[in-house]
Parts: structure tokens; C-alpha cells; sequence
């Protein structure tokens, strides 16, 4: 039942996050884009959109901190290193191409991209490594 509440709590937030994101970056997008916004209060307007994917990352590790179980814990744990590890390394390496001058720059808030694809890749190798286990018992 605690682990129902963990994860239902964890989705609701993940989701009102999801579209506060949204329509944080068309704001921000549509009064600088267009130039209706600079100075301070551009910079300002322009990081509101990262807040809410900042608390998605607090809100993962809320749901690890109030996950009851410890496997699927484990599971959580396995799949954010997955993801922080494959952001990671991709930050390692194009910054290490780019400060050569061998790739173009790369806008650094496309990391956070990469690390919820990687969340995604790290719940399927979860799946096949249980997959795994089971045809072995």
C-alpha cells in the first residue's frame, strides 16, 4: 500500500511538473524569442523552464526516499545511474570534441534530455535483466 502511495504521488508530480515545463518554456520562448523581454528579468524568465525539471529530479529522489520496497528501489536506483552515467559521458565527451573545435556547440539543457532518455533505456535493460533472471530460475 505504501509503495501505491509513493508511486502515485511520485506520477502526480512528475505530470503537473511535466506541464509546468511546458508552458513555462512557451512563455519564456514567446517574450524573449520574440524580443518583448530583456535585461534581468530575461535571465529570470529564461530559467523558469529549468525549475520544473529540476523538481522532477527532486521528486525521484523523494519517491527513492519513500519507496518501501527495497527491489523496486534498487530497480529506481539501477535505472537514474543508467541515466546519469549515459549524460554524463555524453557531456564528457562532445565538451572534449567541442573544446577542439571537432563538434559545434551544444546547448548544455539538451543533457537533462538525454538523461530522461537514458532513464527510459535503463527501465528497459530493468525489464530484460528481469526477463533474464526469470528464464534462469
Amino acid at each position: 500500500m505504501a509503495r501505491q502511495r509513493a508511486y502515485k504521488r511520485y506520477n502526480r508530480t512528475v505530470i503537473v511538473l511535466s506541464v509546468t515545463y511546458v508552458v513555462l518554456l512557451f512563455a519564456a520562448e514567446t517574450v524573449i524569442g520574440r524580443g518583448h523581454l530583456t535585461g534581468p528579468l530575461a535571465y529570470v524568465v529564461a530559467v523558469l523552464p529549468a525549475l520544473p525539471i529540476i523538481g522532477i529530479f527532486a521528486a525521484i529522489g523523494r519517491y527513492l526516499v519513500e519507496e518501501t520496497d527495497e527491489y523496486i528501489r534498487f530497480l529506481t536506483v539501477r535505472q537514474t545511474l543508467i541515466a546519469g552515467g549515459l549524460a554524463l559521458s555524453f557531456a564528457t565527451a562532445w565538451g572534449f570534441l567541442e573544446s577542439f573545435g571537432l563538434a559545434p556547440h551544444f546547448d548544455a539543457y539538451w543533457i537533462a534530455v538525454i538523461w530522461f532518455v537514458g532513464l527510459g533505456l535503463g527501465a528497459c535493460i530493468n525489464k530484460w535483466l528481469g526477463r533474464r533472471l526469470e528464464n534462469e530460475a
